[in-house]
Order: C-alpha cells, then structure tokens, then sequence
C-alpha cells in the first residue's frame, strides 16, 4: 500500500496544531478529517474535560482507547488527543494502515499557546506540571512517529507541504 493510500495520524501535545493542520492537510490530500477528541465528545456525551473531572484522567485514557480502537478510518487524515501515545494498542492499531506523523512544537512556544492548561481536558496526573507532562511526552511521541516535522517555527500551510514532502 503506497503512502497516498494510507491514513495520516497526527500526534503531539495540545497546543501543537494537530486539529488545524488536520483539517487543512485532509484538504490539500484530499482526505476525509477525523478528531479523535471530537469522537470522544460526541459518543460520551461530555467535554474531556468533564470526563477528567469527574472520572480522572485515567477515565480519560481508557475512553481514548476505545474510540481510538474502534477506528476504522481510510483516506483519512487523524488528529488524535495527545495522549494516544500512552496507549500501544492505539498506536498500533494506527500504525497499521496509517503513517504517523509527530507535529514536535518546543516547550516555550507550547506555553504561549496553551493559556487554558487547567481547563483544557488533558488526560495528566493531578499534580503534574506542563514541563513534566512534555518531557513524558516526548519519549512517546518520537517512539512511534514514522515522521516527525519540526513545526512550531511553521506557518500551518508550512507544515502541511513539509508533511507532503517527506511523503513523497
């Protein structure tokens, strides 16, 4: 299966613009888009955010699991919630029919960005701090990317035709 045919997932930390791009490179190739975070939202019910309040962000997580594992998207182009990279049965039910691309998006321009932290329905410990969430991240996110793109110095389109490039 060549890589035209193949679902674009976008990973990274809130705030790196998996959703935006997501939309414009479902455009630009001609894909379906799918917001695994809009997913989850609309089968539960509820915010992530009320899901983390209410249920820990643990809930969270298994919830992601099993919307992101019931998934069976082609021609698409997936945004996923930052936390999919917990999961190695999500990433490898993404991996199979999909290239993953890490949109990597440094610590300080992630802070200018993300002025909502406590509200925002981010699957993290109670106590963890947004440093201490990138860090842990990060690991992850360079684990299983077949593609990362250096983005936060990129205008969206930028990082879509950066994106198309490497898969050419």
């Amino acid at each position: 299966m060549s890589s035209i045919d193949k679902n674009l997932v976008l990973i990274g930390m809130p705030g790196s613009g998996k959703s935006t791009i997501g939309v414009i490179l479902a455009k630009k190739t001609s894909r379906d888009f799918v917001d695994t975070d809009v997913v989850i939202q609309s089968h539960e019910h509820r915010s992530l955010q009320d899901i983390v309040d209410n249920d820990g962000y643990m809930k969270l997580r298994e919830i992601e699991e099993k919307w992101v594992m019931s998934l069976e998207a082609e021609n698409s182009v997936i945004a996923t919630g930052g936390s999919v990279v917990y999961s190695d049965a999500s990433m490898k039910h993404l991996a199979e029919n999909g290239i993953i691309i890490f949109l990597d998006v440094q610590l300080d321009t992630l802070k200018k960005r993300i002025t909502d932290y406590d509200q925002r329905g981010i699957a993290r410990r109670p106590e963890q701090s947004f440093e201490d969430l990138f860090a842990e991240r990060s690991a992850l996110y360079n684990k299983y990317a077949h593609i990362t793109i250096q983005s936060d110095a990129l205008l969206q389109e930028s990082v879509c035709q950066a994106i198309i490039d490497q898969l050419a």
